[in-house]
């Protein structure tokens, strides 16, 4: 469950140094510039998504349907840390790096699964943590740079691992925290701030790559005076939410990177009525200037706990019989909206229901607004239930797109619904939750959609954008949070079962041609690479957070004890047998 609290034993607030290992490195570290970011090369993964446009595709086909049976474990290494691991294998020119929960990053030989050096920074020991993981890195010159649970940005030499500089994003004692990977652009690294149900006020940062200076600072709640500053009742603003959980994607030639913002603060609406800008949205920042050039707010005023974090893919394509530079969303509501990047404007095209839905009672087809169904919102003085949970339809696990079969791939949770009690009157109090419901209503909110477990709840979806329909869906008995990777050999990879597999499936069809089971359930995001013409697929296994938070709850909807599977985080790295 999201909004569960935990907290881990931790050690004094230190950051120690980097323990190096004695063998040599996979050679000259190859400096990652502007222009490598806006055309990676096939062989390397150097963005959390592989692309700044999120698409989660590598263009390698040496592994491809016709042989992927064959793939076998190469090499593995364990990350000595429990909970949710999450991030993508990022690699450049045989270097890899990960991250870990606790403030780990560990650097390694790609091709051996040799230790480089280690990284940690460990959170002071009072801080509340609700979400210890963290979702990756960003590479930027010699450099690579973490964003931490604590609010801190470190800069390390990409080589050795020494710390160069570190600087405070936010304040921990808020509960402000980052569990993103950093974006790299212009000389510039950008995060932002989670926290929304602690009553934060979301933010997207710049700091100069070389110094840590901070280059700007937006707020995504629009304060009195500023455009959407009417959309917040008095002072509601300041503790409004708005978080930002995901990296977000970026256009080069428009120089605008698109952030996608989580859900307002407290849940219950009544003391802050009004839509709420820029909470539920996409926003599109100029990156020189941090600018709100655009947005797109997905649901109003919202009541329902789905903050729509991950930012839209954005897709050069044809949809509805006309071309258009796309930005593509899965939404938490349960919709697929598909957006034009516009001129300074992002415009709304179509919205359809990929899951279970009873909210939107419809969907304006001109600006994408959704009329509610008022019985179904959430609020004071009345229990309510709605569909999809508010897991959403799909959580922050991020989709893929393969500009080959021209198919979008989504992981989606069906036939699951909530069910929120009455509001309770809340009073924001630094450093603590600001949520509006009694926690253990919260934490068990989970219901069947028809009263009966269903025989299928995860899914993998496959939506073709010109045709606007859904070309295939592969269901699984168990909720799935497993991003997605696609490749240019008609593949399609994903963990995020709780049986522990970690599949390829043909990319066309849906069918699946390899499975293996991991050490533990594989939340990670996957990634592909090539060194010395060989072609590998990695991913962090590792189970936690919102994924066995989801799985408690089930388990407390069917009435069983919650036995929590196989802990420990761990690298795999799989190529073809010869």
């Amino acid at each position: 469950m999201k909004h569960h609290l935990r907290s881990l034993a931790v050690s004094a607030f230190v950051a120690l140094l980097p323990i190096c290992s004695a063998l040599s490195a996979p050679g000259e570290y190859s400096p990652v510039t502007d222009q490598r970011l806006r055309n990676p090369e096939p062989q390397n993964w150097l963005l959390y998504r592989g692309n700044y446009s999120g698409w989660g595709y590598s263009p390698l086909s040496q592994i491809n349907e016709s042989n992927v049976a064959k793939l076998k474990l190469q090499w593995a290494f364990s990350t000595g840390q429990t909970e949710g691991h999450q991030s993508p294998p990022i690699v450049n020119n045989g270097y890899m790096y990960i991250t870990a929960p606790g403030g780990v990053l560990i650097a390694l030989d790609a091709k051996t699964g040799q230790q480089l050096w280690r990284y940690k920074r460990e959170p002071p020991a009072e801080m509340l943590q609700l979400h210890p993981n963290n979702r990756g890195v960003a590479l930027y010159g010699d450099r690579v740079y973490l964003a931490t649970v604590d609010c801190h940005l470190v800069a390390l030499d990409a080589k050795t691992g020494k710390v160069i500089w570190a600087k405070a994003v936010g304040d921990w004692k808020s509960l402000q925290y980052m569990t993103l990977a950093p974006l790299a652009a212009k000389g510039k690294i950008m995060v932002g701030s989670s926290g929304g149900e602690t009553g934060v006020r979301g933010f997207v940062a710049a700091f100069d790559a070389e110094t840590g200076a901070e280059a700007w600072r937006t707020y995504t709640t629009a304060a009195p005076g500023e455009p959407g500053g009417d959309t917040w009742p008095g002072d509601s603003y300041k503790n409004g939410g708005g978080s930002i959980w995901i990296t977000g994607n970026y256009d080069p030639n428009a120089n605008l990177a698109y952030w996608g913002t989580g859900n307002p603060a407290p849940w219950p609406t009544e003391g802050r009525l009004g839509d709420n800008l820029y909470t539920t949205s996409v926003i599109a920042l100029d990156v020189d200037t941090g600018a709100i050039k655009a947005y797109h707010q997905y649901h109003h005023n919202d009541a329902w706990d789905w903050d729509e974090v991950t930012p839209p893919l954005l897709i050069d394509t044809e949809i509805k019989g006309r071309k258009v530079k796309g930005a593509v969303h899965a939404g938490r509501s349960g919709y697929l909206w598909m957006l034009d990047r516009g001129d300074n404007k992002i415009n709304f095209i179509d919205a359809v229901p990929y899951v279970n839905h009873n909210v939107f009672k419809s969907v304006d087809t001109k600006t994408g607004r959704p009329t509610y169904d008022d019985s179904r919102r959430p609020g004071m003085n009345k229990k309510v239930t709605f569909c999809p949970s508010l897991w959403g339809g799909k959580d922050w696990p991020p989709e893929a797109w393969n500009p080959k079969t021209g198919l979008i791939y989504t992981p989606a949770n069906d036939n699951l619904c909530s069910e929120l009690p009455a509001a309770e009157p809340t009073v924001y109090k630094k450093g603590d939750l600001y949520i509006g419901y009694p926690l253990e209503g919260v934490l068990n909110n989970i219901r069947w959609k028809d009263g009966v477990a269903p025989s299928s709840i995860g899914e993998i979806q496959a939506w073709d954008l010109k045709a606007g329909k859904k070309v295939w869906t592969r269901k699984f008995p168990t909720p799935l949070w497993g991003p997605l990777l696609t490749t240019g050999g008609n593949l399609l990879f994903a963990g995020g079962t709780l049986d522990r597999k970690f599949r390829a499936f043909n990319a066309t069809t849906g069918a699946v041609l390899w499975e293996t089971a991991a050490p533990s359930g594989v939340n990670g995001v996957p990634s592909s690479f090539e060194i010395d013409g060989e072609q590998y697929v990695a991913v962090l296994s590792g189970w936690g957070v919102d994924a066995e938070r989801m799985e408690s709850a089930l388990d407390s909807l069917r009435g069983v004890p919650h036995v929590a599977g196989p802990q420990g985080g761990s690298v795999l790295v799989f190529k073809l047998e010869k």
